[in-house]
């Protein structure tokens, strides 16, 4: 069992019949009142997001994950497959199980949570960061840059990320995996 105290992202919980996974959450403490923790959660099951207060205290059941590295390895319209680096088993998820499948490019390492009951993967854990190549934007207008101006560019995965006017196709980019937002240029 586990209390509000204990609330931070990432953590897996059992809540409506459901298990769900913290993807934010705010321990408020009013000036008139009792503490609370206001969460948004998200459903390994389903990928429905949830938000919920629970009052300070609140007793929450926690589900036991084992966390792997796995790579991915390439995605086939209805399953994204994954390798565990340690044995070499192989697993397959829903797309509804991954936050940002759009960053994913093949070889990448992932860490994937997975209940140590019944072996079911939970979710999946993409680095804070990806290094991503440019394959068509707009080429930037020069003289065009007093403002902080983006357009869109689409990225080697298929994704579409807004960037500055300065970048160019063939370009590498650093992106932020939780947001989806160009982070800066990768110089080679």
């Amino acid at each position: 069992m586990a209390t509000t105290s204990d609330i931070r992202n990432g953590l897996c919980i059992k809540y409506n019949n459901d298990i769900y996974k913290i993807i934010e959450f705010l321990h408020v403490k009013p000036g008139k009142g009792p503490a609370f923790v206001r969460t948004k959660m998200k459903s390994v099951t389903n990928g429905k997001v949830l938000d919920n207060t629970f009052s300070a205290g609140h007793k929450l059941e926690d589900v036991r994950v084992e966390t792997h590295k796995f790579q991915y390895l390439y995605n086939d319209g209805e399953f994204y497959h994954f390798m565990n680096e340690a044995d070499y088993s192989q697993i397959r998820l829903l797309e509804s199980a991954l936050d940002t499948p759009g960053l994913m490019k093949e070889g990448e390492v992932v860490t994937i949570q997975i209940n140590s009951e019944d072996n079911m993967p939970l979710s999946v854990d993409m680095p804070a960061t990806v290094i991503l190549e440019v394959t068509a934007t707009e080429p930037g207008v020069k003289g065009n840059t007093a403002t902080n101006a983006t357009k869109p560019a689409t990225v080697e995965t298929g994704a579409t990320v807004n960037v500055p006017l300065f970048i160019n196709e063939g370009d590498k980019i650093k992106v932020e995996t939780e947001k989806g937002t160009y982070k800066e240029r990768v110089k080679e």
